[in-house]
């Protein structure tokens, strides 16, 4: 049943539809909130995500919720509660009027981990979604750009649905091939700097059972001079995509941000990807996007202030 024949259009802003795999909210930010961890000292968290329907967006993957016309997706699936007792298997910041996505945000885990991988080759509308929020044709196919996916299928191998879920239109924006994809015939041969990007950040991928890696990725759709064109005068092309990353071990937390130019006719195969590497605060000047906002924060401060390239394990 789709949230179209549920609600009216101006309910849809308004209310959270909780449906077996699928959540749409909208939520406020906190810009007041103290909070106790717990270990008798008091930590502040001045811009934290306030909780208005659903827990999850406190979690450490989400950034600073926008709000006005731009609404939260979460998709669940079912998984290894041990890692994620909220199931969650990614999550959306959708924004209605530009039938964009802003961002997708996910932890990783072992318990993502597992042997499905591309269990569709289509790309499907969010039939939960009310359809005067996406568009009605595929504006990719005939484009010149590819879909890409913003939270890889690669990343969530753990099961079928959790699979299938990166296909979803919600979960992707328009880039080129030599931007997202990759060759091994002829003499143009190369791998595209987002796919080495993605391939980074899964091999950061914690092994130990209690660490966690938490990411928030997406393209520039927000300001004008961020934007390539929009396909058939409708679909937002990105300029620049972002991936912010936060690890937390036990060693604490540790933080970097990517900022990168989509370029049609370049590989970029053998540039360092420290050349695209910047601070978490460096990142949310150029989006205007306040990453990791759920941390404390002295620990937001600190994490995002500076980044450590060896720790990484960048050149």
């Amino acid at each position: 049943m789709s949230v179209k024949s549920i609600f009216s259009k101006t309910a849809l802003l308004k209310l959270a539809i909780i449906l077996p795999s699928f959540i749409l909210l909208t939520v406020s930010c906190s810009n007041d909130d103290n909070d106790n961890g717990g270990n008798g000292k008091e930590e502040i968290n001045l811009n934290k995500n306030e909780i208005t329907t659903d827990k999850a967006v406190t979690r450490l993957e989400f950034p600073r919720l926008k709000g006005g016309n731009s609404i939260v997706l979460i998709y669940r699936t079912k998984g290894d509660k041990q890692y994620d007792k909220d199931e969650i298997n990614y999550c959306v910041e959708w924004d209605c009027s530009k039938k964009s996505q802003r961002w997708s945000c996910y932890q990783m885990h072992q318990g993502y981990t597992g042997n499905y991988s591309r269990v569709t080759d289509s790309y499907h509308n969010d039939t939960n979604l009310d359809s005067e929020y996406y568009w009605a044709e595929d504006y990719y196919y005939g484009s010149g750009y590819e879909h890409g996916h913003i939270c890889p299928n690669a990343d969530r191998k753990f099961s079928y649905d959790a699979n299938y879920q990166t296909f979803y239109m919600t979960n992707m924006q328009p880039q080129y091939h030599k931007f997202n994809g990759y060759t091994n015939s002829g003499q143009d041969q190369g791998e595209g700097l987002w796919v080495r990007m993605e391939d980074q950040v899964r091999s950061w991928t914690p092994r130990a059972k209690t660490d966690t890696l938490y990411v928030c990725k997406g393209g520039t759709i927000d300001n004008e001079d961020q934007i390539i064109s929009r396909i058939q005068g409708k679909l937002i092309v990105p300029k620049y995509f972002f991936m912010a990353c936060l690890l937390k071990n036990s060693e604490g937390y540790r933080a970097i941000g990517f900022w990168a130019e989509q370029k049609k006719d370049e590989w970029r195969t053998d540039d360092p990807l420290s050349l695209y590497a910047v601070t978490i605060d460096r990142l949310e000047e150029l989006t205007g996007i306040d990453f990791f906002c759920n941390l404390p924060d002295d620990t937001e401060n600190k994490v995002e202030s500076s980044i450590a390239i060896k720790a990484w394990g960048l050149k």
